[in-house]
């Protein structure tokens, strides 16, 4: 089918797919996602109903987000580390990461020292970080079972394999698309 209105031509894409069909405007010339199948779009897709879905749970039943709930989890694995390994780790900028820390430190919920060499700082959770850090981990280990109830475990170890594989390859696509000279 043809279309065309005051802002858009193109034509209206049927693609068929085993037991259904799905609908897309492709415009005049142009290329258009497959949201379906765009792997950047299905991984941030689902990262973004479960922050948020989870947000709302730990906010309610524990007083943190998910943002909070991240760094908690790190300083369990990982304590006293500083705020560019966090950074490094959840993949943050510094900026939201400071803000996040300074809340929590006035919550509580975790101790911000003087670093040995100076320059930075060491991150260790407080008691009360720790009780909270055993309560949400109880909620978010369920939402990961129930997340992943779907598939057997031979599916799930090869889904871990392969998002680690992505994960490492993500350098691959770094400065892609950027101009050279700009900013």
């Amino acid at each position: 089918l043809a279309w065309s209105d005051a802002s858009h031509d193109g034509a209206l894409r049927v693609i068929l797919e085993p037991g259904r069909a799905r609908f897309a405007f492709v415009a005049t010339g142009g290329r258009v996602l497959d949201l379906d199948r765009y792997v950047p779009a299905l991984i941030t897709f689902i990262g973004n109903k479960l922050s948020n879905s989870a947000t709302v749970t730990y906010q309610k039943r524990f007083g943190v987000n998910v943002t909070q709930w991240r760094i908690l989890s790190q300083l369990a694995i990982e304590p006293g580390i500083s705020a560019s390994r966090i950074c490094h780790v959840i993949g943050f900028d510094k900026g939201p990461v400071s803000r996040t820390l300074a809340a929590m430190e006035l919550e509580g919920l975790v101790s911000i020292r003087p670093g040995q060499d100076g320059r930075t700082h060491a991150i260790s959770l407080t008691a009360k970080g720790w009780a909270t850090h055993d309560g949400v981990i109880k909620v978010a280990l369920e939402r990961e079972r129930r997340l992943l109830s779907c598939l057997n475990r031979q599916e799930r170890d090869t889904l871990i394999g392969l998002l680690q594989r992505v994960h490492g390859n993500l350098d691959a696509v770094r400065g892609v698309g950027e101009i050279a000279g700009e900013d």
